[in-house]
């Protein structure tokens, strides 16, 4: 009975592992595609915003993010946090240009600041307390 159950073990870990390829296949496609309409609209206005350049570079991290994941099964958070920064940097410069609301601005700036405080944290964490785990343990 029990080699039935790692007989099953095995296929669910090569199912997940399948699902996970295509997933991550699928994320990238659609950022490729997402950043490819971008850069044509650029095209077509003649000139770049800063909202379009902070755009771009989300697609940068995402793009990062999941070839990191394809190389070590690891998803880095760090790039999670750059994105929320960056996502909310744009929507800071959209403040300031439409509404000029002063709590609101300082309100979006503070919670920039929790999450570079953030990567501060966890670059010093991974530093002082790196992970034990080998790719084949983790695999």
């Amino acid at each position: 009975m029990k080699n039935n159950f790692t007989n099953l073990d095995v296929y669910g870990n090569v199912l997940v592992g399948i699902f996970h390829r295509l997933a991550l296949f699928t994320i990238g496609a659609a950022t490729i595609w997402s950043a490819g309409w971008e850069f044509f609209s650029i095209w077509q206005k003649h000139h770049a915003t800063i909202q379009d350049l902070l755009l771009m570079f989300i697609y940068l991290e995402i793009g990062a993010m999941v070839g990191i994941y394809f190389k070590t099964n690891h998803m880095p958070v760090r790039f999670l946090v750059y994105i929320a920064i960056t996502a909310i940097t744009r929507y800071t410069i959209d403040l300031v240009a439409a509404h000029n609301k002063l709590w609101e601005i300082l309100a979006m700036s503070g919670s920039i600041l929790v999450l570079a405080l953030s990567v501060i944290v966890i670059r010093m964490a991974s530093h002082y307390y790196p992970s034990d785990k080998t790719q084949e343990e983790i695999s």
